[in-house]
Parts: structure tokens; C-alpha cells; sequence
């Protein structure tokens, strides 16, 4: 009688408890379902938010995905300054799934994807302006296809550098003959560094990270960039001319591991690319706008911005452009429209 009853008292328990986990059931996979997505975010340059475009693209991408209701769902970290890596690392890293995302120019990936290249050839764009309406009509779709199949990246946004590449160097430089004999730093990749020397400098590659260091030791007699990123790194503390010879129109890309893309639920997946495309949309527009600001801060800093001689600039990388073309046929289709697209 006494083991009767304790049957039916260990079924009734058992019963309830089943009860009340099917009950929870729904919540506890519900909030499994909903486990926050973790991301890395690198960058090469400060973590300064209004001169920094890396830095400026994370917290626009920040504010888009609180705007799509992601914000409890994805978190990405942002790690400027070189803190995952020197760039060429990065981008790798990047290409193997380690990295989730990266804030950087077109021409990094350039030495996974050469094609790439070709947004970095010298004085091929006229302007951002003019970049974003040829990318509108399909330019830059060839290039992401191709980065896509040759290393496993995707492009999920482009955005602008702030301001076109001109030279900073330690002496005025206002033609070719200036240039001439200058060690001059360019990005780790063959298409600036051609670009340089065909302008005549003596180009040298070199990672970021080193230029300041090189710069204080006489390794380097200056270097080509943007005045925001000029201005955020303190680059114009050991080189104070300016020469504005816009060579360069480098877009900036947001590269995006096909790991962490494919590990993304689709749902959840459509909702960060809009994000990132909204920030990308932002990031431009502060670009714009933080050009010309970063170029007044640098006279005030004793930096002299100086006229230089730029159709004679265009007129010897020129040549760049055709043995481009005629090393990479597929690139033509590319540049013709880029060309064809008027500001």
C-alpha cells in the first residue's frame, strides 16, 4: 500500500516537473537563440572619433545597428591603433575568420586580390563625388567579386578616406624635380609605391605603424596621406610641407570574414549589412566635412600647404594606368567606367 503511494507520488512529481519544463522550455531555447553574436573590429589608425576613419565608421556602425533593433544581438569591439596587428596581418586574419571586420583603403587587400589594384592607380578618380557615382553604376561590383572568390572577404561598405593622398614631406615639393630622391613612405603595396615613383620619388614601403618612428630617425622624408589621418597621428611634428598633389582617391572599404558572414542566421545577417551600409552612407559625409578642417588644423600646427605643379604629376603616372590594363585585361571594363563617369 505505503509502495503504491510513492509510485504515484514519484509519477505525479515527475509529471509536474515535466510539465514545468515544457513550460520553460520556449524561453530557455529562446534565449539560447538570442546569445549575442561577438565581433572584432581593427583598424589602423587612432582612436580618435573625428579624425580617425576607422574609428568614425565604428560608431556610426554602432548607432545603425541600435537603429535596426540589433544592438542586443551583435557587439562588435573595436580595436584601433594597430592593437590586432600590423594591416597586412590584419587583412589575413580577416581572410582565415580570425578577424571579423576591418576599417581600411582598397589597397591592403591588394596584395590578396591584385585586381583591387585598380582603385588605387594614380589619378584615375577626379573626386569622392565622382568615385560614388561610378560605384552606383556598377564599378566596384567586378572588384568585390573577385576579393570575395580569391580570399574569402567581402566589401560590405564603401566609404570615403578623408581627403585625397597628397604628399607631406620635410621640404617643399611643388613639381616632379622636387620630389625626386625623397624617401617617401607609401602603403605595403605595389600600386601606390609604382605610383610614387613614376611622380619621382624615391618610394618606400612601410607598414603604418613604423612611419612615425622612421620619420624622427631620418629613415623617411615624409609620406602620402590624407590630412585627417596626417592630423590624428601627429605625422606634421617632424614634416611640415604639404603638397597637394591629390594623387590618390583611395576608397575605404569594410572588410567582412566570409566565416563570420556564413555563421551569421540570415535574418540577423540582412540586418547588419543594411547597418553597415548606413554607416558606410555617414562615414562619408563626415569625410567631407573634416577634410578641409584637418588641413586649416595643420597650419595652425606650422604645416605650409603648398601648390604644386599637379597636370605635371598626372602626365607621368599616366603611363600606370595602361600597363595595368595590360597585365590585367579584366580591369579595363572597370576603368573605362570609372572614366565615363563625370563628377
Amino acid at each position: 500500500m505505503t509502495s503504491n503511494r510513492v509510485s504515484r507520488r514519484i509519477v505525479l512529481q515527475s509529471s509536474v516537473a515535466a510539465t514545468a519544463w515544457l513550460a520553460a522550455a520556449p524561453a530557455i531555447i529562446g534565449r539560447a537563440e538570442a546569445a549575442v553574436m561577438k565581433m572584432r573590429c581593427s583598424s589602423s589608425l587612432p582612436n580618435d572619433p573625428k579624425y580617425a576613419n576607422g574609428r568614425v565608421y565604428y560608431d556610426n556602425l554602432v548607432k545603425s545597428l541600435k537603429a535596426n533593433g540589433l544592438g542586443e544581438q551583435i557587439e562588435v569591439t573595436f580595436f584601433p591603433d594597430n592593437q590586432l596587428g600590423q594591416e597586412i596581418d590584419v587583412i589575413n586574419s580577416v581572410k582565415l575568420g580570425v578577424i571579423d571586420l576591418m576599417v581600411s583603403g582598397s589597397s591592403i587587400s591588394a596584395n590578396l586580390v591584385p585586381l583591387v589594384g585598380t582603385f588605387d592607380l594614380g589619378y584615375l578618380f577626379t573626386s569622392f563625388q565622382q568615385q560614388t557615382k561610378a560605384f552606383d553604376a556598377g564599378a566596384a561590383k567586378p572588384i568585390e567579386a573577385a576579393l570575395l572568390k580569391g580570399a574569402g572577404i567581402h566589401i560590405i561598405g564603401w566609404a570615403y578616406n578623408f581627403g585625397a593622398r597628397s604628399v607631406l614631406a620635410k621640404k617643399p615639393v611643388k613639381t616632379p624635380e622636387d620630389l625626386a630622391g625623397l624617401k617617401i613612405r607609401t602603403l605595403p603595396n605595389p600600386i601606390i609605391t609604382e605610383c610614387l615613383r613614376l611622380m619621382g620619388a624615391a618610394a618606400t614601403p612601410l607598414a603604418f605603424g613604423e612611419i612615425y618612428t622612421a620619420l624622427q630617425a631620418g629613415v623617411l622624408d615624409g609620406l602620402e596621406h590624407d590630412p585627417p589621418t596626417i592630423l590624428a597621428s601627429k605625422f606634421y611634428e617632424t614634416a611640415k610641407h604639404y603638397a597637394l598633389t591629390q594623387h590618390i582617391f583611395s576608397p575605404l572599404a569594410v572588410y567582412f570574414s566570409d566565416t563570420s558572414f556564413n555563421r551569421m542566421a540570415p535574418k540577423l545577417r540582412e540586418g547588419f549589412l543594411d547597418a553597415a551600409n548606413k554607416a558606410a552612407t555617414d562615414t562619408r559625409a563626415h569625410g567631407l566635412a573634416v577634410e578641409k578642417e584637418a588641413l586649416a588644423a595643420l597650419v595652425e600646427k606650422g604645416v605650409t600647404v603648398v601648390e604644386c605643379d599637379k597636370e605635371a604629376f598626372r602626365k607621368r603616372v599616366l603611363p600606370q594606368t595602361d600597363n595595368f590594363i595590360k597585365a590585367r585585361p579584366e580591369a579595363k571594363a572597370v576603368v573605362d567606367l570609372i572614366r565615363a563617369t563625370q563628377a
